[in-house]
Formats: structure tokens, sequence, C-alpha cells
């Protein structure tokens, strides 16, 4: 079993993209709820940071939903990041 520290360096690498967009949005979400974020609330967004870019920026962009409404609910909570 990792350690929160070992948890959250590894999810914050996998946040690295191969799209700005993608790693703005990511990253952001990732450091305002990490802290309070449950486990399976970890499991689903390592789940979500499995996706290949296109695919992830589609379903953030709304082009796209996913099958698992599990992933739409936390698409709907990275977006919110970058509501006004």
């Amino acid at each position: 079993m990792s350690s929160p520290a070992a948890e959250y360096s590894e999810l914050k690498w996998r946040c690295r993209r191969g799209m700005l967009e993608l790693d703005i949005l990511l990253n952001d979400y990732l450091d305002r709820h990490y802290a309070t974020m449950s486990h399976e609330q970890g499991a689903l967004f390592s789940e979500v940071l499995d996706y290949p870019d296109q695919v992830l920026l589609d379903l953030l962009l709304g082009n796209m939903q996913s099958s698992d409404v599990r992933v739409n609910s936390m698409i709907t909570e990275i977006q919110k990041i970058n509501q006004p």
C-alpha cells in the first residue's frame, strides 16, 4: 500500500498529457480536490486518466459521453473547475 504522498505524486505525473488543455484541467482538479477525495473518488480519477488524450478531451469538451455513469460524473466535476 502506498503513502498518500506517493499516490498524489503518481496521479500528478499521470495528469501530464500531450495536450496543454488536459494538463491544466486535470492538474487543477487534482490540486483542488486530492486532499478531500475518498478512496473511491481517487480510484475513479485514476480510471479517467487511463483514457487516451483525444477521448478525454472529447469527454471534457462535452463532445461525447462515456457509457459509464461514474465516469460522466467525474468528468462533470472536472469541468466545473473552469466554469466562472
